[in-house]
């Protein structure tokens, strides 16, 4: 539990987010218009979703879930989609 806080509060305390590079978002956008997806691409989508499905399923309460949920909506809109091909997301 402590690892996955650490990870989005590391992650949302970037002094500079979004960029040029595609996103989360972008590549469910790139899915859905039948575009093909790389393989790295596949990995970090499947990887996004893991991991946030076990964040959100980890919080206890309401609130806790859509603080969580919210931040989880910031990293697939604005974080590059590569960092969800660390080793750190395979949760």
């Amino acid at each position: 539990m402590e690892n996955r806080i650490n990870i989005l509060n590391r992650y949302l305390a970037k002094a500079e987010i979004g960029g040029t590079t595609p996103s989360i978002n972008d590549l469910r956008e790139k899915e859905f218009n039948g575009e093909p997806l790389t393989l790295k691409e596949k990995q970090a989508l499947v990887n996004f979703d893991r991991f946030r499905i076990n964040v959100l399923n980890a919080q206890t309460d309401d609130m806790a879930f859509h603080k969580r949920y919210q931040e989880l909506q910031v990293m697939a809109n604005l974080g590059d989609y590569q960092e969800f091909l660390h080793e750190k997301y395979f949760i």
